[in-house]
């Protein structure tokens, strides 16, 4: 076996088993996804549309290793590596690793395989509410995705993990307040530290963060925060803006004064009830579950005191 289909058997995933009665959770080797998460063309009016198509796995030798190999074979137009390749895009579109995959089951794949990761984002290329926002981060709970848009365009979208049903990512307009490269969380169980990198804050009081984490294909998992792709969450560690303080950009009980809010962050819509489900299936072909997104991102209530505050300044001030 050469080191590029050893590296792709590796490709994505360690199988974690859950505790008795719970399904078995399946993790993304983030590494290997770097080549596709990617920011968005400056012009997003040259990127095509992408269709979807049904791909049942199939073998005449009912063996399921085979079945994954016509895959492949098929998407990579008779190329097998070429087609291991692409499987990692059909991978997260489909939020389903392939190496666990067997015969029968059904994978949606698109109609190209050339194009920017944006090409095949759920939310909008340009989002016109947010046109008069300098950068807006959404995260869709029910799509377990987010977006950051700059001036209501698409700059980079990708997968999440919100928190589970006993401790939920709530819903709310947010900024982001402090960064820290890196953080254990404070909820690490004695001689177990759970490190969390590119760690953004937007809910001071509870300590809510986006973070980079491991990335269960099953959905809400997680103890509030947002665990995001490793390549995802440097980006967006770079990318967001966070508080202004009196005391520079400190957080905790250590941020001063606020002279200015960060970023803006929206959380939306309710979290799935196991596997999130990226497409909606008809008879004929599967499409894409488009993001719902408000007309006006201010008309989102606040999700903090601060928030609340905030706002209180901004209507005296005339603002939206």
């Amino acid at each position: 076996m050469n080191l590029f289909v050893l590296r792709f058997f590796w490709l994505a995933v360690v199988a974690t088993l859950l505790p008795l009665g719970a399904q078995a959770q399946y993790f993304i080797n983030q590494t290997a996804m770097e080549d596709i998460l990617t920011e968005c063309p400056a012009n997003l009016r040259s990127m095509p549309e992408v269709h979807y198509d049904y791909f049942v796995l199939y073998s005449s030798r009912n063996n399921n290793v085979l079945a994954r190999n016509n895959l492949y074979k098929v998407i990579g137009e008779g190329d097998l590596e070429l087609g291991q390749r692409r499987a990692r895009l059909v991978e997260m579109i489909n939020r389903k690793l392939v190496e666990f995959t067997n015969i029968g089951d059904t994978l949606v794949v698109p109609s190209r395989y050339d194009l920017n990761f944006c090409a095949y984002s759920p939310f909008p290329r340009y989002y016109n509410g947010a046109s008069g926002i300098d950068k807006l981060f959404i995260i869709d709970k029910a799509l377990q995705a987010f977006a950051a848009y700059e001036n209501g365009q698409l700059r980079r979208w990708g997968i999440v993990n919100t928190g589970a049903a006993v401790s939920p990512t709530p819903n709310g307009r947010f900024n982001f307040n402090w960064r820290e490269e890196h953080r254990v969380s404070s909820l690490s169980p004695p001689g177990e530290p759970w490190d969390m990198y590119w760690v953004l804050n937007f809910h001071n009081g509870r300590g809510i963060h986006i973070h980079q984490y491991a990335m269960p294909t099953g959905g809400p998992r997680s103890h509030g925060c947002v665990r995001m792709i490793d390549e995802d969450a440097q980006w967006m560690y770079n990318w967001a803006d966070t508080w202004q303080t009196t005391l520079g950009n400190g957080f905790g009980s250590d941020r001063g004064k606020i002279l200015k809010q960060g970023s803006m962050v929206l959380v939306l819509n309710e979290d799935p009830t196991s596997a999130p489900s990226p497409f909606t299936y008809g008879e004929r072909y599967p499409e894409i579950r488009t993001a719902t997104l408000p007309d006006d991102p201010w008309s989102i209530p606040p999700g903090t005191e601060q928030q609340r505050q905030f706002d209180k300044k901004r209507v005296v001030r005339g603002g939206r």
